[in-house]
């Protein structure tokens, strides 16, 4: 790989927000981690008076966020139905996608039984640590 291909590569992990990026070309292999404590430090700090002071309202739906940075898969195959879709009723444990890291399927789970309300990624998506991933109705 060239010089060029290396910024081009750096560039878009720049742009997408990632921290590590592993590219393999034949049998060369390029692996890119910048430290995202540069780009934490430089964002501007809001001063604790101007920060809204409303009490947080209860939600009605359990929040499902990624734990690890990967890529987002809603179902198991190309040619195969999603995991879950919007309105299926879910019970703990579970299986709601799969987070692919580092050529590592890690199955992502209901934390908690109800229903989807949303799905807040698409297939194939880049996601990172936090990201929200489904929106699940509370069970009553």
């Amino acid at each position: 790989m060239n010089e060029t291909e290396i910024r081009k590569y750096a560039a878009l992990m720049q742009e997408l927000g990632l921290s590590g990026l592993e590219i393999t070309k034949g049998s060369d292999t390029l692996r890119l981690e910048r430290s995202l404590q540069a780009s934490v430090a430089a964002a501007p700090s809001v001063p604790p008076e101007a920060s809204p002071k409303a009490s947080p309202e209860p939600k009605d739906y359990i929040s499902v966020k990624s734990p690890i940075v990967g890529v987002f898969y809603a179902c198991p195959a190309d040619n195969a139905p999603p995991y879950v879709s919007v309105g299926d009723t879910v019970t703990k444990g579970q299986t709601l996608c799969i987070i692919e890291a580092m050529k590592l399927m890690n199955e992502i789970s209901a934390e908690e039984d109800g229903v989807i309300k949303e799905i807040c990624v698409h297939n194939g998506q880049i996601v990172e640590y936090g990201t929200e991933l489904f929106r699940i109705g509370k069970k009553l």
